[in-house]
């Protein structure tokens, strides 16, 4: 058998402990064990044999252990048993040699299910490479951004590589998803790079298990696949993509060469790859319309795409761990997003600890299963089924806003979030996730303001200057951290805390002054009720500095507690210490110190003390041409609920 040979990949990136402890055989093995493991990444592709097929109709192949990693199936190399291998709709399993055969399509996308304990190879971008693409003719006109070119006719085989891999076969995984990257231009996609990306570029924990980019991975401008493919090219584990509709061919005729480029630069649609104890899928969650003039789209998951899927489960244990990965998410708290939500669900009934995944929404989102809303009931939702998470966004609200610090847009989301990646983490039975915003510790969880009657009449003001394209003068900025009087004997002004990991059976405590801890109120949480929206239900800190620069206030949030303040609070500055638990025992804490004064006057004098000490900038905006994002029917009527 070819000897396995030493990555130089592997060796660069190690202390010179480990180099010597692998160079030298009669080494301590302190030194060795002391040492980092090297990652497990080769860089390879898959072999196409274009020699002529036996049967047209048919494509063969071999899945096997490439013991030399020159991606070519050697003689003395033997074939991995047992794995899933699929043309899109058709699943088939190798045999014992670690053969395989599929119906050949006109237009179909080959790919590999990687199995726990094995790691399919990279390019030099560390971009999984697990999939084929066969179109004969290529793709129909003259696609602006490449699209497929011709294949030819049914290969000879289409064999694929992987080697054996401790990081893929441990059942404790991290695993990160970053969604909506969304760049515009090299300056956003710089943004992306210092922001989240960087983060994630600074960790290694996911190396087994690795990055998903979960779509919108640019904005329109697929030119632009480069410079994404570029910053996550540090990744410290395999990469792999799924497609958003912003990431699609909008001169394709038809949903069906829609993801053209994508797939010629990325790989397939929808797919699936093991590891550890855990199922992920891939799905393309986005139909398109085939109009260019409008761009307009649906979130739909398709019978074909579903029909696969029910194919791909047929090989997972129904008590497997499954995430089922999809740009548009399923539902949000504010209605059910995708068309056939309820057919997905059916094909996914057997498996209880499936949970699903989302982007889309630029909010982050923790619905768990059991939870029940009136949106979801009108279709024909009565309780959610399955966990859903919507997974922040790496762009956050689309890199708009004042620039902090560090030179980045604050981006704060129309929910009360930050833009961040989203992690989630297996250890044999247990599943847990955390929100890892950018540039901060995982500590960084609460985001606290105070929400009370002056706040809101001039969030108002401000929404109403927002929607005259700014015409007009400027209403004067306040402090939220200032409260009349007036305020506190009315009754009804809130602490409020954004809780980014908080689900409906997290829990939020707030100590006024030192004094006994008050149990904040959920504002949404999921018990059947109808969409908690308005000033009343807004985190002030985040839509404060929206209100400035971009505008973009959602008015609602999943994750938003709130308790009142006592109406008995004496003049003076005050504290709040805000103690959030989530689901998992965590416990996370953050104090914000808030001023009581006489009358409105004094509210005007001490918000302008304030103000320069709440860490926005205000004058510097940065521009997007979309601020939107969305296109679609059903993301419009979400953007005016």
């Amino acid at each position: 058998m070819s000897p396995r040979r030493l990555r130089p990949s592997a060796v660069t990136g190690l202390s010179a402990c480990a180099v010597l402890a692998m160079m030298a055989p009669f080494a301590g093995a302190s030194s060795a064990q002391a040492a980092e493991a090297p990652a497990e990444l080769y860089e390879g592709h898959v072999q196409v044999d274009r020699g002529q097929a036996d049967d047209p109709q048919t494509l063969q192949g071999q899945v096997f252990d490439d013991v030399n990693e020159n991606s070519k199936l050697d003689g003395d190399e033997t074939g991995v048993p047992g794995v899933a291998v699929t043309n899109g709709i058709d699943v088939a399993q190798t045999d014992g040699d670690g053969t395989y055969e599929l119906p050949v399509r006109d237009n179909m996308t080959v790919s590999v299910t990687q199995p726990a304990g094995w790691q399919v190879p990279v390019d030099s971008d560390n971009f999984a490479q697990f999939s084929y693409n066969h179109m004969p003719e290529g793709s129909p006109g003259d696609f602006k951004y490449g699209g497929i070119e011709p294949t030819g006719e049914t290969p000879k085989a289409v064999n694929f590589p992987m080697i054996e891999s401790e990081s893929t076969a441990s059942a404790k995984q991290d695993c990160a998803i970053a969604s909506d990257t969304q760049a515009y231009d090299k300056t956003e996609m710089g943004y992306a790079r210092d922001g989240a990306v960087g983060d994630l570029a600074d960790r290694n924990d996911y190396k087994g298990c690795g990055v998903l980019l979960l779509g919108d991975n640019v904005g329109d401008d697929l030119s632009l696949n480069d410079e994404l493919r570029d910053i996550y090219s540090s990744m410290n584990g395999p990469v792999r993509a799924a497609p958003g509709n912003h990431d699609q061919d909008y001169d394709s005729p038809d949903d069906a060469h829609a993801l053209d480029t994508f797939r010629d630069q990325f790989g397939p649609s929808h797919f699936s790859y093991d590891v550890g104890k855990t199922h992920f899928v891939v799905l393309d969650s986005i139909e398109y319309s085939g109009d260019e003039s409008t761009k307009k789209y649906k979130e739909n998951i398709g019978e074909e795409q579903l029909d696969w899927l029910a194919n791909d489960l047929k090989n997972v244990p129904k008590s497997a761990h499954v995430v089922i990965a999809t740009h548009a998410p399923i539902v949000d708290h504010q209605q059910v997003i995708v068309d056939d939500a309820t057919d997905l669900y059916d094909v996914i009934a057997d498996y209880p600890n499936a949970v699903t995944i989302g982007g889309h929404t630029h909010t982050q989102e923790n619905l768990i299963a059991g939870e029940q809303r009136e949106e979801w009931a009108a279709e024909g939702i009565d309780e959610l089924s399955h966990t859903q998470i919507v997974a922040g966004a790496v762009s956050g609200d689309w890199y708009s806003g004042g620039l902090n610090a560090d030179g980045l847009p604050y981006a704060f989301t129309r929910d009360g979030s930050e833009p961040g990646v989203l992690t989630l983490g297996f250890d044999g039975a247990d599943r847990s996730e955390r929100y890892t915003v950018r540039n901060e510790s995982a500590d960084h969880q609460l985001l606290l303001g105070v929400n009370s009657p002056a706040w809101r009449e001039w969030a108002q003001t401000a929404q109403d200057w927002q929607d005259a394209d700014k015409a007009g003068t400027e209403p004067e900025s306040i402090s939220s951290r200032v409260v009349t009087r007036e305020d506190l004997e009315q009754g009804d002004t809130w602490l409020t805390s954004s809780f980014l990991a908080g689900t409906s059976d997290a829990r939020a405590e707030v100590s006024f002054d030192g004094k006994q801890n008050v149990v904040a109120e959920h504002t949404q949480p999921g018990e059947g009720e109808a969409l908690q929206k308005g000033w009343e239900y807004t985190d002030p800190y985040t839509a404060s500095q929206n209100l400035r620069t971009s505008g973009s206030v959602g008015q609602t949030s999943s994750h938003l507690w709130r308790a009142q303040l006592p109406d008995d609070l004496g003049l003076g500055t005050h504290s709040a210490e805000v103690t959030g638990t989530d689901r998992y025992g965590r416990e996370y804490t953050q104090t914000l110190r808030f001023t009581v004064v006489e009358d409105e006057e004094a509210a005007e004098t001490q918000s302008a003390k304030l103000l320069n000490s709440d860490g926005f900038d205000t004058q510097q905006e940065k521009k997007v041409e979309d601020p939107e994002g969305l296109d679609s029917d059903e993301a419009r009527q979400a953007e005016s609920n």
